[in-house]
């Protein structure tokens, strides 16, 4: 019996411990939180000049192209496009296109002339982060603009929402 009351005391004190070793404080804290809305572009540099120095005998001058530049996204948006637009419009008889590779499940519009006004470069971006995507300049002009001086556009491209 004398056992069977110390097992009894040894296994309430156990539990007491036990108890008391599970016993814990706690503290508890709110942590507010959110992601905003992410849009950033960027381009690596400016292009090479463009010359229209060139024609075959009988045909309109040679276009002059530049591939030298490439742009890069990141975006956690949906249904985003890409605009581009020069600062004022070309001269007579010239012009100035655009082609922007497109990032994974983009769609480019191929070659795109510039003007004072937005035009769409690249339509359906979402949640993508991609770099090193072409960046196409093509000047081209007829007989008719005769010699244009040295000039200088200004390119604005602008990544904001769809279609």
């Amino acid at each position: 019996m004398r056992k069977l009351m110390v097992s009894m005391a040894v296994l309430g004190l156990a539990l007491v411990l036990c108890n008391l070793a599970m016993a814990a404080n706690t503290a508890q804290q709110t942590v507010t939180f959110e992601v905003s809305a992410i849009n950033e572009i960027s381009a690596s540099g400016n292009p090479g000049p463009l010359v229209v120095d060139a024609a075959t005998a009988g045909s309109q001058p040679v276009a002059d192209a530049d591939n030298t530049t490439t742009w890069a996204v990141t975006t956690n948006g949906s249904n985003k496009k890409m605009t581009g637009a020069i600062n004022t419009n070309m001269p007579a008889n010239t012009t100035l296109q655009v082609n922007l590779g497109a990032p994974t499940g983009g769609s480019s519009s191929g070659n795109v002339t510039l003007s004072a006004t937005a035009a769409n470069l690249v339509t359906g971006i979402s949640t993508v982060v991609q770099s090193g995507m072409s960046i196409t300049y093509t000047l081209s002009a007829t007989v008719a603009a005769g010699v244009v001086s040295q000039a200088q556009k200004t390119v604005t491209l602008t990544l904001t929402d769809g279609p």
